[in-house]
């Protein structure tokens, strides 16, 4: 976790003030929907603006190749950390089934959540999923030019900067092994962290570009172990892409240290089918809470890009 994140940050409720006056005391023109467009409908993308800062507090910062800061502003992370991304509705909703991927559809393929999707890829030592995300997202690569190619040499070109390998190493957590050996990813090459059983399951049949670490011999492995496994082998800064469960078991054993929570205005609605929030398989409140705190809030259009630190380990 970055150092800021130990350290007493200031009143929540200083924050709200300086946020509502920045909103207040900005010009109505650029809240007015553009003409021709229903706000009922996905939200337009094309040029891709400038993200609007709204508040942030002070953060670590790396040189950002010119057009990525141009569009960010500052970013960084601490030599050591774990973080998580999320796009969530206005209602709470950050996934639709297990039949296939939402963050897409809740986004609307929003271009600048998929800028900053990338952009937190570039950053990273490696990217962390579970099994269910990989078979949510049968074509998927988990690099940054695969979800915003325009900028693929800006993001090669702070990798470069950072000392970090050409792309992310791609990291799959499955005890059960039940994973699809001909996804794309998978014969690009990955890290795959499973059981002893899971193992057996996959029976060799895995790529030659992937390397497989056996974490117990039981059911299952403790999701702390395989992130403290992930560190020693010299993976230091680590974005987890992985659900709701996953993101559960990283909060309940205090592995996560950053969240990064994209707000789509859209609102998802909950009937029958389960749909379900940022956190699954953990309950927190009221015994255990876990109170983050906000580092940054960036705007584009009617999304809200908002960065928390959760409480150090």
């Amino acid at each position: 976790m970055h150092a800021d994140a130990r350290r007493e940050g200031r009143p929540l409720t200083n924050v709200d003030v300086e946020l509502a006056w920045q909103l207040r005391n900005r010009s109505s023109a650029q809240d007015r929907v553009p003409p021709g467009r229903d706000r009922r409908q996905q939200p337009l993308t094309g040029v891709l603006a400038p993200f609007e800062v709204l508040f942030e507090t002070e953060l670590p910062a790396y040189q950002l190749p010119e057009e990525l800061g141009r569009l960010y502003g500052r970013l960084g992370f601490a030599d050591r950390v774990v973080y998580s991304n999320f796009v969530s509705s206005l209602d709470g909703v950050v996934a639709l089934g297990t039949s296939f991927s939402a963050g897409s559809v809740i986004s609307g393929k929003f271009e600048g959540d998929r800028f900053l999707m990338a952009l937190l890829r570039a950053c990273a030592d490696a990217v962390v999923i579970g099994a269910s995300t990989m078979r949510a997202t049968p074509g998927h690569l988990w690099t940054p030019a695969h979800v915003y190619p325009d900028l693929a040499s800006s993001f090669s070109a702070l990798r470069e900067m950072l000392g970090r390998a050409p792309q992310p190493r791609l990291v799959v957590l499955t005890a059960a092994g039940d994973l699809d050996v001909n996804h794309p990813a998978l014969q690009k090459g990955a890290t795959i962290l499973t059981t002893h059983q899971g193992a057996e399951r996959m029976g060799g049949r895995q790529p030659a570009t992937c390397d497989v670490v056996i974490l117990g011999r039981g059911k299952r492995f403790k999701v702390k172990r395989a992130f403290d496994e992930l560190h020693e082998r010299g993976f230091q800064v680590i974005l987890t892409e992985g659900g709701p469960h996953l993101v559960g078991q990283l909060i309940a054993g205090q592995v996560l240290d950053e969240a990064f929570l994209t707000l789509s205005p859209v609102v998802a609605g909950r009937g029958k089918a389960r749909r379900l929030g940022m956190v699954e398989g953990a309950e927190l409140l009221p015994l255990m809470p876990v109170w983050s705190r906000l580092l940054s809030v960036r705007r584009q259009s009617d999304f809200l890009f908002l960065r928390y630190a959760l409480p150090a380990t």
